[in-house]
Formats: C-alpha cells, structure tokens, sequence
C-alpha cells in the first residue's frame, strides 16, 4: 500500500484500509466485490464488502469527491433522504507508480432498489407512476431547504417501499448546490425541466429494451412529475385567503399538509383590510411529520407511509381498549411489546431480510384485512401472521441486500417483485 494514501472519514473504519486501492476499482478481486444491482453513472461505481455492511465506491476526481461528501453529510444532518457518505481516498498509487483516480465511500442503503430493478416482466404504469411521485416528493423537499439538484433523474435515486408507495432516496449530490437564501422560481423550474427529460429518456431506454409495459407512455410519466411536483409545492408555499367565518380552514390546512408529512414551522395569519376576511401563509419545515411522531413514542424508525400505518394502528389500539384519556406514551409502549414486537419475533430468521420489520407489519395489516374481507369475519392477528409468512413473504425476493448480476452490467436481468397494492398477495 501506498504511503500516499489518504482516507478522510468522518468515523474512521479501520476495514477500509484493506481494501486494495492500489489497484483501479475496476480491476478489483471478485470476494470483495458485492453483486447488487445499480443504476447507470458517469463513474464507475462498485459494491464492495466491508466488515458488517456493503459500500459504493464511485471513483471520481478528488475536488467532487470531496465536495460531494461533505454535501451528504449536510443534507444528512437536515434529515434529507440519502445516502450515507462513508469517505473520501485520495493518493491512490497502482505498484508501478500510476496515480489512480480518488473515490468516494457511501454505504449500500439496505432494502433500496435502483428503479432498473423495480420490474417482473416489465415496470407497470401504476410503479413507474409510484416511482415518479416518490421523486416529486424528494425534489419537493430538497427545493424547501434551498438545495439545486441539478441532475434530477431515476438514476441518481434510490427506492425503498414505504406502505404500498415508494420512498425516494438522493444517491447522486456531485451536481447538487445549497442557497442559504432558497431557490428562485427559475431555478426550480430548471431542476424541473432536468427531471422531466431524465426520466423521459430513462423510461425510453427500458422501452428500448422490453422492459415497459406496453401501456405506458413514457413522455405522459416524466410530464407527471411536473404536475406531481406543482401540486405538493402549491399545498406547501401557497397562501390562501377565505371569509373570517371559516376559522377552520386553518386547521384543515395544518392537517392537509401533516397529511403530506410535514410540519408547519410558523403559520402566518393576517386580517384582510375589509375586516371580513383571513389571509394565511404556511411555513413547511422538513417532512417527516408522521415518522417522527412514531419515533417519540416508539422509538421505532420508519418511512413516513409505514409510520403513518403503524401510527394508525396504535390508535385502533387505544380506542378498542378505550384508552384514549390515558398518557398516549404509556400506551404506545403496551402497543409496541404487546403488538408490534411479538409480530416480529415471530417471522423466522431466515426470512428476515425479505423487507424492513415496519414494511412486513404494513404488510400483515393489509393481508388481515383481504383474509377478514374473504372470510367476512375478523381474523385474528396471530391466525394472519401465520398464513402472511406461509403464502406470502416466505415467496418473497431478499430486499435487505438484493443479489444481481455483475455491477459492470448496465442492464439487470433480475425478477425482483413489482407488487401494487391491488394485487400484491397474488405475485411472488
């Protein structure tokens, strides 16, 4: 190894030094390598085995490694959807003296998938539509912070199932600027107009290749991230004015937009100059309304949509046990080591890594509710439980850390489950 060498690590992993930097990353030995599948890049981008987890080296120049790492790690410390920067190599020097490009370190985020990967026979209208939305909201969230993309595309994004949706997850930041002063209107629509092209020529590429179902447009699912994106920052930004009299529009407007998972920082209300009328602007912080919620009084860590479902669910809880006067956090425990955690401890190791624990109980509630529906009388949740592992997850692709072809393939040939929610018992 190169005395060269230079690792810059926020927490410093003593494995990352046996990792064998003097050789290009495409050249690396086989074991280290972790066959998973990937999106397309610039760069070259591996998996790699590390001890206990999987990371992604993208070898790049030393100024945009750095820069990009130092930008995860902000957009980490305000709580955005991405990646996790592990660290930044420079120095690189093969045996023979050739200096090797730098790289940057990001660890694999488990149960994601690049969106090449989200299809059976070929993505369907209502995924790819799911996949859209996740972005929309991902850009929605980016652009209230103050954060340019600059390379909006499926590419650049990773996707985790979130009750029956997507969650979208920035992997790409090389591009992405931050404005203390928040975004102009003609910056937003840039990143807009970016997306919109991205995603058209994307969906063209697995047209190209058989992977599109055949009814959908491809063109028609890029312009609805446009329509997706105004419609949530409209809800977020708009102000709105309405007759004194209705007071209660200003709680509908907080709910509506907590509904969206966000919080209001500060709600602006003024009295029109007639007297007679209500004028408010809403000032969104960061989304996560619903999953932060769980986490206070759980201490459980979920995407928002599977937060959301868990959260109904302790309330069914409190009301069926009518427990709504009593201290909502003493109840939540009784939830969580009565309910949710037996439910867990139940699915056999072996099936673990098939999805997240708040995915497979998001799931058991849904597969309850078609078995009670079918049977028409209340199934109990053990008697679902076991009938969920047997006919459905035990059929399941791994999604912890999915396993593809060779990650030098631009193309996936892998069958990993698309499953709406209109049909999802029925694939396998």
């Amino acid at each position: 190894m190169s005395s060269s060498l230079s690792i810059t690590s926020a927490v410093p992993d003593p494995a990352l030094l046996d990792l064998p930097w003097g050789l290009p990353l495409e050249l690396w030995p086989d074991e280290t390598i972790a066959a998973l599948p990937k999106g397309i890049s610039r760069h070259l981008v591996r998996f790699v085995h590390l001890e206990g987890f999987v990371v992604a080296i993208k070898e790049t120049s030393a100024e945009l490694a750095r820069r990009e790492y130092e930008m995860l790690r902000t957009l980490q410390r305000i709580d955005i959807p991405c990646v996790e920067p592990v660290a930044v190599v420079t120095g690189r020097v093969s045996p023979d003296g050739e200096e090797l490009s730098p790289a940057l370190v990001t660890r694999h985020l488990k149960f994601s998938l690049p969106y090449r990967a989200l299809y059976s026979q070929a993505l369907r209208p209502d995924t790819a539509t799911r996949l859209v939305d996740a972005l929309a909201l991902l850009l929605a969230r980016l652009h209230i912070i103050g954060f340019f993309w600059g390379d909006v595309s499926l590419s650049n994004t990773l996707f985790r199932r979130d009750a029956g949706a997507f969650a979208a997850y920035l992997v790409d930041a090389e591009t992405g600027k931050l404005y203390d002063g928040g975004l102009s209107n003609g910056q937003r629509e840039n990143d807009l107009e970016i997306a919109r092209v991205n995603i058209a020529g994307e969906l063209l590429d697995l047209q190209s290749g058989g992977r599109l179902d055949e009814a959908v447009d491809p063109v028609e699912i890029a312009d609805g991230i446009v329509a997706a994106y105004r419609s949530l920052w409209r809800e977020l930004t708009a102000s709105e004015t309405f007759p004194e009299a209705e007071r209660w529009r200003i709680r509908e407007r907080v709910e509506r937009l907590n509904d969206l998972g966000f919080d209001i920082e500060e709600l602006s209300i003024r009295r029109g100059d007639d007297g007679t009328s209500v004028r408010i602007q809403p000032k969104v912080v960061d989304a996560g309304h619903h999953s932060r919620r769980l986490l206070r009084l759980t201490g459980l860590d979920a995407g928002e949509n599977q937060a959301r479902r868990l959260l109904n669910d302790l309330d069914a809880y409190r009301a069926t046990r009518k427990r709504a006067d009593e201290d909502e956090e003493m109840v939540a425990h009784e939830w969580l080591v009565k309910v949710f955690e037996p439910v867990i401890r139940s699915i056999p190791k072996e099936l673990r890594g098939k999805l997240e624990p708040a995915e497979v109980f998001h799931q058991l509630l849904d597969h309850r509710w078609y078995l009670s529906q079918e049977q028409n009388r209340n199934v109990p949740l053990a008697e679902a439980l076991t009938s969920y592992v047997d006919t459905v997850l035990r059929h399941r692709r791994d999604e912890m850390t999915v396993v593809g072809p060779a990650t030098s393939a631009i193309t996936l040939p892998i069958a990993v489950v698309d499953d709406g929610e209109e049909d999802w018992r029925a694939k396998v």
